[in-house]
């Protein structure tokens, strides 16, 4: 268990923690009970005037720039250190690709000269918030959805599940811009009505963010399965329940968008429909416990961390409860999974930021220069080891190779 040893906490609070997420960014120091900014991944080209998510790139060149205008925003603006020789915890994620990381790496080492650096896998961060060794973390992000067992500290990898349902699902199978271009109306400040098609620029993709933010939530299991079988069954319309009433959102100052009861109650569930091979968010939980071994099913099942920004829309844990519950009465779940019931546990943050906590635990450890990889020995090498070679082992070879 090499990130948990060693738990006596060091004054040193000078350690940059980063959580690069598909949508949002987390940044802040480490010892700290918060990030101290949470902002979007995204970055504006000076001269078109573009702005481009991070990890959208079409090269590794283009995401070398990208990056560093990203880092630099967050050291020179919310942080205020200079990072040259400063410690840094990555949040990283199974799924992050290589080229990525090795990105990240060269800009930090580089160009912001940070004394070292600690890749840190956001499942095994998300238990240390809350003392355990043992868990099924499930990441409900932007992109997508996973899910990774853990077992005495150890990511059960075999077991790990994925699919690409998560908040960008949501606008996108969800139709959140297309409903309200057809159905929605808008009123203006001498209180006329018009329809939102005329203004089709206010709906740009962090609009419809926070309208899904604020606006939308996870009905209840009852109306999802009614709403289910008139969607993708085909059964009769009348058979939907009552809708909730509408509500009304600011667009800017002169102009308030009316959002239906269909589009709040309709569109998240995405999240819970079964595609073609039968996976939902739910399936994921169920079918990670299938690939674990026998003897591990119960104690993963009653630690069920959930974490990731779509997590927290309102009602998502009360129905990830009802389809658990309800899919593991049938088959194939029902004699072979092991265990029946599902326990959920509560970290001490918000879901959006659960992983970054647990880097800023790790970042006041006083075993953080052991387990980071120091500038010398990547200049050295001139490559980073894998994510999952967190021992003393793999660090002593980078220290033999400096004294060679």
């Amino acid at each position: 268990m090499p990130l948990f040893e060693g738990l006596s906490y060091s004054d040193d609070k000078n350690v940059y923690i980063i959580d690069l997420g598909s949508a949002y960014t987390k940044c802040g120091l480490a010892g700290e009970t918060g990030p101290r900014c949470i902002i979007p991944s995204t970055v504006k080209n000076t001269r078109t005037g573009q702005v481009s998510r991070i990890w959208d790139y079409n090269s590794t060149a283009e995401l070398h720039e990208n990056l560093k205008e990203l880092l630099s925003v967050l050291i020179f603006r919310y942080l205020l250190m200079s990072p040259k020789d400063k410690r840094v915890v990555v949040v990283e994620s199974l799924l992050c690709p290589s080229e990525f990381r090795d990105c990240l790496a060269k800009v930090l080492f580089r160009h912001f000269e940070v004394g070292s650096v600690l890749f840190a896998p956001g499942h095994v961060l998300s238990l240390l918030t809350l003392g355990s060794a043992c868990g099924l973390v499930m990441d409900v992000g932007y992109r997508e959805t996973l899910v990774i067992p853990v077992y005495e500290g150890i990511p059960i990898l075999k077991a790990w599940q994925a699919i690409p349902i998560a908040g960008k699902a949501i606008h996108r199978h969800g139709r959140i811009k297309s409903q309200l271009l057809e159905n929605a109306v808008v009123k203006t400040a001498e209180h006329q009505d018009q329809p939102v098609a005329t203004v089709p620029e206010s709906l740009t993709e962090e609009i419809l963010e926070d309208i899904k933010v604020r606006c939308c939530f996870v009905t209840e299991y009852s109306r999802g399965q009614a709403i289910q079988d008139v969607t993708l069954r085909g059964a009769s319309a009348s058979k939907l329940p009552k809708l909730p009433p509408a509500v009304e959102y600011p667009l800017d100052g002169s102009r308030i968008v009316s959002v239906s009861g269909k589009i709040r109650e309709h569109t998240c569930e995405t999240l819970f429909e079964q595609d073609d091979d039968g996976h939902s968010v739910a399936a994921l939980i169920l079918d990670s416990l299938m690939q674990c071994p026998v003897d591990t099913r119960r104690e993963l099942s009653e630690n069920i961390v959930i974490t990731g920004g779509s997590a927290m829309i309102p009602g998502f844990f009360h129905r990830l409860k009802r389809e658990l519950d309800a899919s593991a009465a049938k088959p194939p779940y029902r004699d072979a999974l092991g265990t029946k019931g599902f326990k959920f546990l509560k970290p001490p943050a918000r879901e959006n930021y659960t992983a970054w906590l647990g880097g800023a635990m790790v970042g006041a450890l006083e075993t953080l220069p052991s387990k980071s990889l120091s500038r010398d020995a990547y200049l050295q090498r001139g490559r980073l080891p894998d994510w999952c070679c967190l021992d003393q082992d793999m660090w002593a070879d980078d220290h033999a190779v400096l004294r060679r």
